[in-house]
């Protein structure tokens, strides 16, 4: 795992949102701190530090894919920021520079939520690999799992030790079980943030499998992307944007239709033949815990266009040619 993240030390947990959590309680996190996330992301990204007493402030996806824009982030930045946390949509790599960039200037700590980028790469590098701190997801809809599951990646050295107090309830169990102390107590704040030995080796077979699901996966993505183009530009329906900076690991293939009416057209059809097509979040900020947080409508526009517009095709290892094909027919079918 480590070595598929850039070599940070990783620590497995029983989900990214207990991971995202004990990211938030090793950098201290609390009342009076800000955290800049996506404000179109999967809920944990947020409350993991909302739960903390810290306040999420939310940022836009930028026009061309979902992930933060670099010019909205900045402006959000105040004197109380303490961290910006990154989503990786669908594996394809923000502009990392240019986060890395303002955390320096600003000297606020950078997180990878990579729950969708493992084994994608920015310019050459593993995503997780960027922040102090970052994120995996074994979800069952990943591209490696384990039913649930998780990891915290540290890629700061100083903060190991405290990463595995915290991992252990809070206690220096870990320090025991190396022989260095003769008992274990409790030291700092902590939780069961481990992973079960069923998870554990469910993943482990799973990452032993991991060329052979990319091959697949990556197959499938760009079978999508061939065969839909042509459709795609005749009706004004935006595929994946892939910047020349990012290597994808297929994690999943997105259409952004043009309205909202032609994207619950698109499902039902889908449907109607037997394919399940799934839209994605909700845009956090207009949520009734975002409104708590100072979120309104029109802060956000592009996550809140993505809400409404947003749809997944099926895209998983075990698809057959006929499947994707199945797909892609269905598709081109579709009367918008």
């Amino acid at each position: 795992m480590s070595a598929a993240t850039g070599g940070g030390r990783a620590f497995l947990t029983g989900s990214c949102t207990q991971a995202l959590e004990m990211a938030a309680l090793l950098l201290d996190l609390g009342p009076g701190d800000e955290v800049i996330v996506p404000a179109f992301t999967f809920v944990s990204t947020a409350n993991a530090f909302a739960s903390r007493g810290a306040r999420p402030v939310f940022a836009d996806s930028g026009p061309l894919n979902p992930n933060i824009e670099p010019s909205h982030v900045e402006r959000l930045l105040s004197p109380r920021t303490r961290a910006i946390c990154l989503v990786h949509y669908a594996g394809i790599a923000c502009d990392l520079d240019a986060f890395a960039g303002l955390a320096r200037e600003h000297e606020v700590a950078l997180i990878e939520d990579n729950a969708h980028g493992l084994f994608g790469r920015y310019r050459g590098r593993p995503l997780g690999s960027f922040g102090v701190l970052a994120t995996q997801s074994f979800h069952e809809t990943k591209n490696v799992t384990c039913g649930e599951g998780g990891a915290l990646i540290v890629n700061d050295p100083a903060l190991v030790p405290r990463a595995e107090v915290l991992r252990h309830k809070g206690t220096n169990r870990a320090r025991f079980l190396q022989g260095q102390v003769d008992k274990y107590t409790w030291v700092d704040f902590g939780s069961n943030f481990m992973a079960s030995e069923l998870q554990a080796a469910h993943l482990c077979a799973q990452l032993e499998a991991a060329d052979r699901i990319q091959a697949a996966r990556q197959a499938i993505w760009r079978r999508y992307d061939a065969a839909l183009a042509d459709w795609a530009a005749g009706h004004d329906v935006r595929t994946p944007v892939v910047p020349p900076w990012s290597e994808q690991p297929a994690h999943c293939y997105y259409l952004v239709m043009p309205t909202l009416a032609a994207r619950q057209r698109l499902i039902a059809q889908l449907g109607d033949r037997g394919i399940l097509a799934v839209f994605h979040y909700q845009a956090l900020h207009v949520s009734d815990m975002g409104a708590r947080f100072g979120g309104r409508p029109g802060d956000c526009p592009e996550a809140e266009a993505l809400s409404n517009r947003l749809v997944r095709l099926p895209l998983y290892a075990g698809m057959t040619d006929q499947e994707v094909a199945r797909v892609v027919d269905a598709v081109l079918a579709v009367e918008l």
